[in-house]
């Protein structure tokens, strides 16, 4: 008897930490990744986002574990300005022709009351990849009641210096190079 329940704790044990393991797929009408830029050194700040991502996330709240993989379409970028949108996709910045996609792949590193608080990992942008470090400003989920199924969401913040991966239109005229990310990313959990 006492065999029995030694294996009956252990299986439990190991579907109570497994189970915490759960994958996500981006909802693409939910998650926009958006960004601000300098225009002229100060003079003013341009704002944008990309209209098309797709990616999924797992995580295990429990082991405090978990990988990000996101794919934006580069040409749905939008500063809603439909000039600017042609330039920013054109072979003089992000040359969206050629590198259709920007991805983002990385793992959570840290976690605080079973929520992630940072994402390490690397940033791919116009054929370049770079390390980009995440922070995650709010992270909840519910059973969605129009769903009736578990999504979570997700504010997060970065920074990056856009030169670095060869989009560096602009330099030349005092144009500063930091683009800050904000993130907003809403997943949907597989069955």
């Amino acid at each position: 008897m006492k065999c029995n329940y030694a294996l009956l704790l252990w299986v439990v044990g190991v579907t109570s930490a497994t189970a915490a393991h759960t994958t996500y797929s981006l909802d693409p009408d939910h998650t926009h990744p958006s960004f601000e830029v300098d225009d002229f050194a100060g003079l003013s700040t341009w704002r944008g986002t990309f209209k098309k991502t797709s990616g999924i996330v797992e995580i295990d709240t429990v082991a405090g574990t978990g990988t990000v993989d996101i794919i934006i379409d580069a040409a749905t970028v939008d500063f809603g300005h439909d000039r600017l949108n042609q330039h920013v996709s054109s072979p003089e910045v992000l040359d969206a022709a050629k590198y259709p996609t920007a991805e983002y792949q990385g793992k959570f590193v840290d976690f605080a009351d079973g929520a992630p608080k940072t994402i390490s990992g690397n940033l791919t942008l116009h054929g370049v990849t770079r390390p980009v470090t995440l922070v995650i400003n709010s992270f909840k989920c519910i059973e969605h009641p129009v769903l009736k199924r578990q999504v979570c969401g997700a504010d997060a913040t970065g920074t990056f210096n856009r030169a670095d991966f060869g989009v560096d239109y602009g330099q030349q005229y005092g144009l500063k190079q930091d683009v800050l990310l904000r993130i907003q990313v809403e997943g949907i959990k597989w069955n």
